[in-house]
């Protein structure tokens, strides 16, 4: 294999690496000699080597971090580095989980899940794409799984210059998964559902929620999709309305029910807006409420919209909680920090009237896990609240 040239970077660029971040963008690069995307060897401008990294030219991410060593980045490295993450995960009682969470386990730009024995992976920079072979192998040393499927139709890779796709790399892998996760079953579509198939990211929320149910009471689930929250909620509680505008994802939520015998489950095809705003004019009350709306803000010039919108539904869901209730909210958007997410819901509390307890602080689960030093792990916002007012 052809050595790569070096891709020199600014001292500005250094420091974020020697800061811990992963990444360097366009503006802090100084020499890009061959525009080629691969992995590459990346120094200072003296030439002082630094690490080696995936590239992409075509990003403002221009390079992100893969190692401060000078070993070959070839399929034995990838299947050590897979199995590692694999086995920080040991314990999780679930049949689908992350093994790796791209940045997150220091690789960046992949993402992997296990859904029983396949495999549904994505690759997403041009830089690790082009150690597609690579990687494949190291799956399948590390995992041995019955299939691997490439969820390569995530938007970012629009930006890094890649296809939309979704091919099978080896094996089969089915078009619908069931799931068992805290005594739930739910059925994931790894071909063509969100994210991966399924939304792991909110696993131990959905066990949080169950667990924190008032038995026998009444329980809403806003933004259901396909009812994973609705389905924990359902075990403790006496009925659930669970609402969503999409009449297709209601009828798979229907359809989990079906899988694990609940019948105390409403669903109902609604605004979440106008319905929450319809249930207190109702002066309706419940005992539980789970909020998982979608990312409100995409973008950071979205912000100032979407937080009015964080505030809206968390606003009308504490109206409605009854004495005593839980409400677990949470927000999806990157854009949206802790701080501001706490800020929204701490004006949203004074608005509603109500003495609103805080209960526990969360994020996404264990297998998706955050860095400190690399803010943009840390998506993922939860708050279990209780009402005492």
């Amino acid at each position: 294999m052809t050595a790569c040239p070096p891709v020199k970077v600014t001292a500005r660029g250094a420091e974020r690496w020697k800061q811990g971040h992963p990444w360097i963008y366009r503006s802090d690069v100084a020499e890009e000699p061959d525009k080629t995307p691969g992995i590459v060897p990346v120094t200072d401008r003296k030439g002082k080597f630094l690490g080696q990294a995936l590239y992409s030219p075509r990003s403002e991410i221009r390079l992100r971090l893969l190692t401060r060593g000078q070993e070959p980045i070839v399929a034995q490295w990838w299947t050590q580095r897979i199995a590692a993450a694999a086995g920080r995960r040991n314990g999780i009682a679930a049949s689908a989980w992350r093994v790796v969470h791209a940045e997150g386990d220091a690789l960046p730009s992949l993402v992997i899940d296990k859904y029983g024995p396949w495999i549904v992976a994505q690759l997403l920079s041009a830089g690790l794409e082009t150690a597609r072979a690579d990687i494949i192998a190291g799956i399948t040393a590390a995992l041995d799984p019955e299939g691997i499927l490439l969820r390569n139709d995530a938007a970012i890779r629009r930006h890094e210059g890649l296809p939309e796709e979704v091919v099978l790399a080896s094996g089969q892998v089915p078009e619908v998964v069931e799931v068992l996760e805290d005594s739930v079953k739910y059925l994931a579509a790894p071909w063509s559902g969100q994210k991966t198939g399924a939304f792991l990211d909110q696993r131990e929320n959905r066990a949080l929620v169950g667990r924190q149910t008032k038995p026998g009471g009444r329980a809403l689930d806003l933004f259901t999709y396909h009812g994973s929250f609705a389905l924990h909620l359902a075990r403790q509680a006496k009925e659930v309305l669970a609402v969503d505008q999409s009449t297709d994802a209601l009828a798979r939520g229907a359809e989990n029910a079906r899988l694990n015998a609940i019948d105390n489950i409403e669903w109902r095809e609604a605004n979440t807006f106008d319905l929450l705003r319809d249930l207190e004019r109702l002066r309706e009350q419940f005992d539980t409420i789970a909020l998982d709306p979608p990312a409100f803000a995409k973008t950071k010039a979205n912000l100032e919209r979407a937080v009015a919108g964080y505030k809206e539904v968390n606003l009308r869901a504490m109206k409605i909680l009854a004495p005593g209730g839980v409400l677990f909210t949470s927000s999806c958007s990157y854009h949206v920090s802790r701080d501001i997410f706490n800020a929204m819901l701490a004006d949203a509390a004074r608005d509603s009237g109500r003495r609103i307890q805080l209960l526990a602080a969360t994020g996404a689960s264990s297998d998706h896990p955050e860095l400190l030093n690399v803010p943009e792990t840390g998506y993922l916002k939860g708050v279990l609240l209780r009402a005492i007012g």
